[in-house]
């Protein structure tokens, strides 16, 4: 008897054994070596010369340590394109706005890399963030390599840059490598958590949490006018101060300009939102929301009664990224009822309308038009509402990640020989959580080209980078769009490592059956296109209900 007892004490004793050491495995941390965790990057062998080698630590350590050296890194190039801006060669107008472009984009760059160290210091397991928290150093590091490629397009497209962009073609190179190394590392070392529900994710202790949850209805904006439309629009929505801009000088400002540099710096998420009310009129000037006017909200009259426009354009000596007529850097911007123009004209190529890089940013009932490069995503997270948008070549292009929903998208007639691509999207690197998604979208003849002799072709989308990612999904699609439905954009460049995918699209542009066969090329179902929704491509739910802006989280 005693040995039985004993034989059973033993078995459950090595039980106990074997699920302790489970769960002390699932608690301890997994050292690694650096040729090991370097292998999985797409840059094995320069993660290697920075990564102290032999010696073993989880990925959790070298993701630090490959944070830190991409700060050094963006400090080190900036410093760099400051010496050059300051060299009496540097005569060039076009140089200097290129080098001007770099120096700001590192700036953003050192901004963000600060903030994830930072971030990660702070935190009470330094191993485990917030799922919100997670998603927001993702964006950022998606955004810093976005924010380097940039800065190397806007050298190249300058001749008079050709010497400096010589110079400076090894740091932009390491700089790459080095950021991708820092973003694979940390979406492979950070899971997102379980959401804890909040409204907006988390940037420096700060929440929206007075705001009404849930996406509300889409108001009758176009039969509703003035403050009445403000009124409605602003119902439920934190407000901290309502300033009007009317160009007759019966307003607070006469400039949105004014209006702008009137906001204050770097407000609470707390405070509400700074409210310029732009009176309807067509206002020429280039408007910029810098960084550090946040949580700023602009409402204007209707689409084609408040009207921004400018002429900015490469073939007159400006870089694409600083063509546009209204550029946005400011977290938390909201644009509501106005129509922003480049009006350029397609003979000066690239011009663009607006430029967006402000996280979290929704613009609403907004009609964007211009020629090629209208509406510039550049980078982080985005919604557009409700939106008309204008173009011909790569008319919706960058890099963010961006939900289009309930817009409608016009391609106009371009140039004699040219062709249509409704988007050339600019993911970079396999680990940005960057792309564009259009959903329950119309894709339309404007009307010069429905009545012109049909012969100008046009595409869904051109894969402008080397892991462009596109989705149009429940949208109808009309019969301007070729049957192969996509364009290559140069021989086979990209078309194994792109993503384009459709899904439940109506109209007769809509028959998959004469699509493109690249491998990058899918028709998805419900499951994979959840992943581009609202929701899940960009955390709508923790942000979009405190802008007031109208939305649906999933599928329709």
């Amino acid at each position: 008897m005693a040995s039985k007892f004993s034989s059973l004490n033993t078995i459950s004793l090595l039980l106990f054994m074997f699920f302790f050491s489970l769960s002390l495995a699932n608690l301890l941390p997994i050292f690694n070596s650096p040729e090991t965790l370097c292998n999985s990057t797409p840059h094995p062998s320069f993660c290697k010369c920075f990564l102290p080698y032999n010696k073993p630590g989880t990925i959790h350590d070298y993701a630090k340590i490959s944070i830190s050296q991409s700060l050094t890194n963006a400090i080190n190039f900036l410093s760099l394109v400051q010496h050059y801006l300051t060299l009496p060669s540097t005569s060039y107008e076009s140089t200097i706005r290129a080098l001007e472009d770099c120096q700001f984009l590192a700036q953003l760059n050192i901004d963000s890399f600060s903030f994830a160290l930072e971030t990660i210091k702070n935190s009470n397991d330094n191993n485990k963030l917030p799922g919100s928290l997670t998603d927001d150093l993702l964006t950022l590091f998606s955004a810093t390599l976005t924010n380097l490629e940039t800065c190397q397009e806007g050298l190249q497209a300058t001749p008079s840059a050709s010497s400096i962009l010589n110079s400076l073609s090894t740091p932009l190179s390491n700089g790459t490598q080095c950021f991708s190394v820092s973003l694979s590392l940390f979406s492979h070392g950070w899971f997102p958590e379980t959401r804890n529900g909040r409204l907006l994710t988390e940037r420096k202790g700060i929440f929206f949490t007075n705001m009404k949850k849930g996406a509300r209805k889409s108001l009758p904006l176009q039969s509703t006018s003035g403050r009445k439309l403000l009124e409605a629009f602003t119902d439920g929505v934190s407000v901290s101060k309502m300033v009007v801009v009317n160009p007759n000088g019966s307003g607070d400002f006469a400039t949105i300009t004014d209006a702008v540099n009137s906001a204050p710096n770097n407000p609470a998420s707390s405070d509400g939102y700074f409210v310029i009310y732009v009176v309807a009129g067509v206002y020429n000037e280039y408007v910029s929301i810098p960084k550090n006017k946040k949580y700023l909200m602009m409402i204007g009259d209707g689409i084609n009664h408040t009207i921004i426009t400018g002429n900015r354009s490469v073939v007159d000596g400006w870089t694409t990224f600083n063509s546009a007529t209204f550029a946005v850097v400011g977290q938390a911007f909201v644009a509501v009822n106005m129509t922003i123009q480049n009006t350029a004209g397609a003979i000066k190529q690239q011009a663009v309308a607006v430029r967006n890089g402000a996280d979290l940013s929704a613009f609403y009932n907004c009609g964007f038009e211009g020629y090629q490069d209208t509406l510039y995503t550049h980078s982080l997270r985005q919604f557009y509402r409700d939106c008309e948008i204008y173009g011909t070549i790569d008319y919706i292009f960058g890099n963010a990640a961006v939900v289009f929903q309930n817009c409608k998208i016009y391609a106009r007639l371009p140039l004699d020989n040219q062709f249509n691509a409704v988007t050339a999207q600019g993911r970079i690197d396999p680990n940005q959580n960057t792309g564009t998604s259009i959903q329950n979208c119309s894709i339309l003849a404007a009307e010069d080209l429905a009545s012109s002799n049909g012969t100008t072709k046009s595409y869904l989308g051109r894969p402008w980078k080397e892991y462009s990612r596109t989705v149009v999904m429940q949208s109808f699609i009309d019969s301007l769009i070729d049957p192969s439905g996509w364009a290559p954009c140069s021989g086979d460049f990209a078309l194994a490592t792109l993503y384009y995918a459709e899904f439940d699209n109506t109209g007769p542009g809509s028959n998959t059956t004469n699509r493109v066969t690249w491998p990058g090329y899918h028709l998805i179902n419900a499951t994979d296109a959840a992943n581009f929704t609202v929701s899940n491509f960009t955390q709508g739910d923790f942000w979009l209900p405190a802008t007031g802006v109208p939305y649906f989280g999933g599928l329709l």
